[in-house]
């Protein structure tokens, strides 16, 4: 049977392309860049890369970025992209939970909830933030987003949502947070690009600060920060609140 985030981006790349959280490109790869001090040598894997929007960016600017997805749809547009945009990027329809690579990448990135997060069991969650250590070098640095728990604590999910919504646009209705499992489980509903309407049940993890820190350590890296993420304005200036709905990590080997 097939898990809801196979399902939702089946026939779903250009309606995804419109949603408001993947507007935010460029000025989140002016951070990535930052991170990594504009070294045009480094070799980036971008897991869970979608459309392939920071992928096709990062190349834009000199980069040398393979990019990896779960869905033969999104990697299909995203190769549609990069052709148009004019640049050649590795697209591979690869499982970010056994990744082949081993040491081959200075910097990991997982933007947008690449993979991470939206699996149905924590093993499977820890076994992609394992695989994309595994493909970095000893050195190497791993820049990703995740839902941040300490949100729901405070706030209704459901009212986020709400608040977020645009005429047009997917939709997240009956969210319920469970405060044992730390699972958001709610409906989507969306057309997808035939013009179909649908609906799917799904369910993310969301993540305190402390259990990510905890699992990366597990994994060996050295130096952990955790930033509050502002789509398209990523910064270390940004002290991770209880009012940011994701969370940015960047951790060192």
């Amino acid at each position: 049977m097939k898990q809801w985030y196979e399902s939702l981006y089946e026939n779903y790349s250009r309606k995804y392309d419109k949603e408001p959280f993947v507007q935010g490109t460029v000025g989140e790869c002016d951070f990535i860049e930052q991170e990594i001090k504009q070294d045009k040598s480094l070799k980036i894997l971008d897991i869970g890369c979608g459309t392939g929007r920071h992928a096709i960016e990062l190349t834009k600017r000199g980069y040398n970025v393979t990019g990896v997805d779960l869905s033969e749809d999104q990697i299909k547009r995203a190769r549609e992209k990069a052709k148009e945009a004019g640049v050649t990027i590795d697209f591979q329809i690869q499982d970010a939970r056994n990744l082949p690579f081993d040491s081959e990448f200075d910097l990991a990135i997982m933007l947008c909830e690449g993979g991470f997060s939206l699996m149905e069991t924590d093993e499977m969650n820890f076994e992609i933030l394992k695989n994309a250590t595994k493909a970095l070098k000893s050195k190497g640095k791993l820049i990703f987003t995740a839902l941040n728990g300490l949100f729901p604590l405070f706030h209704s999910v459901n009212d986020f949502y709400e608040s977020a919504q645009k005429e047009g646009q997917s939709q997240c209705k009956e969210c319920s947070f469970d405060l044992m499992t730390f699972r958001d489980h709610n409906t989507v509903v969306f057309e997808d690009d035939s013009g179909n309407k649908r609906e799917l049940k799904c369910n993310e993890r969301y993540y305190v600060p402390s259990e990510i820190t905890w699992l990366l350590k597990t994994l060996g890296f050295k130096k952990i920060d955790i930033f509050g993420a502002k789509l398209g304005a990523f910064s270390r200036q940004d002290k991770l609140t209880t009012d940011d709905f994701e969370m940015l990590v960047v951790a060192e080997k």
